[in-house]
């Protein structure tokens, strides 16, 4: 599976189209459309007022006093638009095709800069300020003249036009989809930049696209923006492409004279001289290699390894810790995907009847440990988890879409079946054959078939062996019902490229997305417009005229209250509808890493990129033998 974490599994990948979750104590309930227009502001949040005033010297959480130096050597725990932890072969990041490395983002600045301890505002980066007009469908940006790319050349308001129509013309979906309704990207001058939507938007649309990456209009223009060389884009932000052997590892140089490391967004940040990723095809090898010491850093995803393997000397010896950090204040989403386009999953009785052949609580006791939740919902971790029978206001969205949703979207929250944890429960399976039967697929010598007698087969693709070991009672549940169910392991490469065209019976989904999810990343994953799009989350194939209505109710809403009402009412129908199929979660992210780092406590409630807050500390390295 290619995991899009942010889930606390394996590998995750982050939905970063903007973001955050829960209604944080210190913010109002002023909706976007109450920010002020005409006037010049230094930020900007979704639902409520900024934390930080327009003199703020650094986010809390920043490190000013922190040394800088050091090599991080680290395997990623999530991952953006076409980037994969275990090989590469492009270094272009903002394209559909090809794998590029993680973490290549951190070579590109952006218009403006997410705050990690608020769950949506931005503050400025490359603008100083942006000016909202009064229908606000047009944001002016004023540019700080001092932004430069790596080779010194100046960063302009033509440079950020370029940007904006190249990526809406060849960006990868993530970037695409939300400038769907971007109808100008100007220079007004030098230093002013000018960006117009049509009045189609949602409202915190702006919020997601503020954060794209900046590119070079003198070093791009003419040139194909594809994923078919090896060779860096031309960028601004605090690190550059170092050394890199493709599929092994890519290191990125600190830039020492980084326009932007004293402004109020970067102070305190971005510590380390080196930061390099590792590629491992394999878990196993992954974590020998950390337990050498060749890497330095490591989240574990394996529950086996988590409970039994962490016993090496170094970790004995108390040079290596292992603890658990806490989970972030967003949606955790790990479902299986069951592919629509393929008519034999259509039938929701089928969805259904797959879900009750896996038995969590055997697999979570013989498997896991004991380490995981069941997880019930697309949004677990949220407030937009929806519980118990809907609310007033929640029947006011759902009413209207009666008859065209499922009934049980109206009583009690869907829960995932539970079993008698013997890995083959008896009426769970019993029902699920029932189900099949009532799809239309009947039994012959063992196998299920339909009217045409066309065999009901499933492939459950996957991209890592974790998953040989965790899934074969799922799979022989499946066949237990007359499901002709089989795993496959593809490689990487083929994984992504399968995925993104949908050529796949079912896939594991892991994806964290942002505290407030914006209109444009819900429409990614379930709303009618991305079900034809390739590399978009859509796995699925969602394409439900009613779910579509819920989707742009969130879009919609006028204050935080109102928004997450419509999230619960959308999760309601989600679960009812058996689309994505719930797996599991935990409630922290858990660590080892080489005791030779500082780091500030606390961590930011809504993101936790180590490698921009951490640093070398060279007394512990020279104590532990690493300096």
């Amino acid at each position: 599976m290619r995991y899009l974490d942010h889930s606390a599994l394996s590998r995750r990948h982050f939905v970063k189209l903007a973001g955050a979750a829960v209604a944080a104590p210190l913010l109002g309930r002023r909706a976007f459309a109450e920010v002020l227009t005409g006037t010049s502001l230094h930020g900007l949040s979704a639902f409520g007022d900024l934390k930080y005033p327009a003199d703020f010297t650094h986010f809390d959480y920043a490190s000013p006093e922190a040394p800088k130096g050091g090599t991080f050597v680290f395997q990623p725990g999530y991952w953006l638009y076409n980037q994969n932890v275990q090989t590469f072969n492009t270094l272009n990041s903002f394209v559909l095709t090809g794998d590029a490395p993680p973490r290549i983002e951190m070579c590109f600045d952006a218009l403006m800069s997410s705050a990690l301890d608020e769950p949506d505002a931005v503050y400025g980066l490359v603008a100083e300020s942006l000016t909202l007009s009064e229908d606000r469908n047009t944001s002016t940006f004023r540019l700080r003249p001092e932004a430069r790319f790596h080779d010194g050349s100046p960063l302009t308001a033509e440079d950020v036009a370029f940007s904006y129509r190249l990526l809406k013309e060849k960006g990868h979906p993530q970037l695409s989809l939300p400038l769907a309704e971007m109808v100008a990207a100007e220079a007004v001058d030098r230093h002013e930049f000018r960006l117009v939507f049509s009045g189609k938007q949602s409202e915190r649309t702006m919020l997601g696209v503020l954060g794209f990456p900046i590119l070079s209009r003198a070093a791009l223009e003419g040139q194909p923006f594809d994923s078919s060389k090896l060779e860096p884009l031309l960028a601004s932000g605090p690190y550059k492409v170092g050394r890199f052997s493709a599929g092994r590892y890519i290191e990125y140089e600190r830039v020492e004279d980084y326009w932007a490391r004293d402004l109020p967004v970067r102070r305190g940040l971005y510590h380390f001289d080196r930061i390099r990723v590792e590629f491992y095809g394999d878990r196993n090898v992954a974590f020998e290699a950390f337990k050498k010491g060749d890497v330095l850093w490591r989240q574990e995803f394996t529950s086996r390894v988590w409970a039994t393997s962490y016993d090496f000397p170094a970790l004995q010896a108390g040079r290596v810790v292992k603890r658990e950090f806490p989970d972030e204040l967003r949606p955790n989403f790990y479902c299986k995907a069951l592919n629509q386009r393929r008519e034999r999953f259509s039938d929701r009785r089928v969805r259904e009847a797959v879900a009750l052949c896996f038995d969590f609580e055997w697999t979570n006791r013989n498997i896991f440990y004991g380490l995981y939740e069941r997880s019930h919902s697309p949004f677990e971790g949220s407030p937009y988890k929806a519980e118990g029978l809907p609310s007033e206001e929640e029947l006011a969205l759902l009413e209207p879409l009666r008859g065209q949703v499922p009934d049980t979207a109206f009583g009690e929250a869907v829960m995932q079946p539970t079993s008698d944890g013997s890995g083959r429960d008896r009426s769970n399976l019993r029902q699920a054959r029932q189900l099949m039967e009532e799809a239309g697929w009947q039994a012959r010598d063992g196998v299920l078939h339909n009217a045409a007698g066309e065999r009901f087969t499933l492939e459950y693709m996957v991209n890592d062996p974790i998953f040989l070991r965790v899934e074969p009672s799922f799979i022989a549940n499946l066949r237990a019902i007359g499901i002709d169910a089989r795993m496959r392991q593809v490689d990487p490469a083929q994984f992504q490229m399968r995925q993104v065209s949908f050529d796949f019976d079912m896939v594991d989904v892991a994806v964290s997305l942002g505290a407030t999810p914006t209109l444009d990343s819900l429409m990614q994953f379930f709303h009618s417009r991305s079900a034809a799009l390739d590399g978009s989350y859509n796995f699925v194939g969602m394409a439900d005229p009613a779910v579509d209505a819920l989707v742009e109710k969130t879009g919609a809403a006028r204050d935080r209250e109102a928004f997450t009402v419509a999230m619960r009412a959308l999760d309601r129908v989600l679960r009812a509808r058996l689309d994505w199929i719930p797996n599991w979660a935990s409630p922290s992210h858990r660590v080892a890493y080489w005791d030779m780092f500082g780091f500030k406590e606390p961590k930011p409630d809504y993101a936790f990129p180590v490698e921009a807050l951490w640093w070398y500390d060279e007394e512990r390295a020279k104590a532990i033998g690493k300096a």
